[in-house]
């Protein structure tokens, strides 16, 4: 995850042209977007002062700890002149000023048993609880019958989903439903820095598929907070499903997904045939 903070940068001011900014673009440049002394003068900070932020060098680099440091106006303004979106300004500033960590020896995680009790009272709708790595921790009988969490496979998402031949077949729009999870891994990792169980996902991800490394490079940041997901399970057939998430209380590195299929619509219905079909199985 180092240079995280000047890839970032660097990939956005790629996207905007000088002249969406009021600027006259003279001479050929040898890579695309804002140069580095434009975004300084268009955010008002010197030349030399935004260089040392995106290259995070040398004496006199401006500090990374929330206490002092790269201020909230200088941030904004970087945010404004680079057009980012919300999630991106949030990823800036989680970049740019990482909290301090724990440091190793952080215990893992685990969900409280008040947690389970109220995933398993959501019979009609599948729901687990994922951490900040997308790693699944607990999920309800229906949630295991559409996703099989409860086998001996791997419950890290991300896995599941770029080294998982068989998640093509599960999810109709794979390159869509991969490039929404490389976005929120990222996002969440710009509030984990240096933690070391996402760094080694990460690279192990690079190294294993080029789908996974061709995004991440990209750095897509975009919260997976709500939407839709579309199925093609073996068993109950095309599923749509709509999602929510709910940051449980006290706990605020695990989210709650929960599937909400319209009450009567055909995928409700489906699940409900589904729901019976493993308690029958496992019975």
């Amino acid at each position: 995850m180092d240079g995280e903070l000047g890839d970032f940068l660097r990939s956005r001011r790629a996207r905007i042209q000088p002249e969406e900014v009021g600027l006259a673009s003279y001479g050929r440049r040898r890579v695309p977007g804002l140069r580095r002394e434009e975004v300084a003068q268009l955010a008002g900070v010197s030349v030399d002062y935004y260089v040392r932020l995106e290259q995070g060098r040398g004496p006199g680099a401006p500090s990374r700890t929330r206490s002092g440091g790269v201020s909230d106006a200088v941030l904004d303004a970087i945010a404004r002149v680079l057009r980012l979106d919300g999630a991106e300004h949030e990823y800036l500033r989680a970049v740019a000023r990482p909290r301090r960590q724990d440091g190793p020896g952080q215990d893992v995680p685990r969900v409280r048993p008040g947690v389970q009790v109220l995933l398993d009272g959501m019979d009609r709708n599948p729901a687990y609880v994922l951490d900040h790595r997308m790693d699944v921790l607990a999920w309800n009988p229906l949630a295991d019958a559409v996703l099989g969490f409860g086998g001996a496979g791997d419950r890290s998402l991300p896995r599941r989903l770029f080294l998982d031949p068989a998640s093509r077949e599960l999810y109709p729009d794979w390159a869509e439903v991969t490039a929404q999870t490389v976005a929120h891994l990222r996002l969440q990792a710009g509030h984990h820095p240096g933690d070391p169980a996402t760094g080694e996902l990460v690279a192990e991800l690079v190294q294993a598929s080029e789908e996974f490394r061709r995004l991440w490079v990209d750095h897509l940041v975009k919260p997976c907070d709500h939407g839709v997901k579309l199925l093609r399970h073996p068993v109950a057939g095309r599923l749509t499903l709509p999602y929510e998430t709910l940051t449980i209380p006290g706990a605020p590195d695990q989210t709650i997904v929960v599937y909400t299929p319209e009450p009567g619509s055909e995928t409700a219905d489906r699940l409900q045939l589904l729901g019976s079909w493993r308690a029958e199985t496992v019975s």
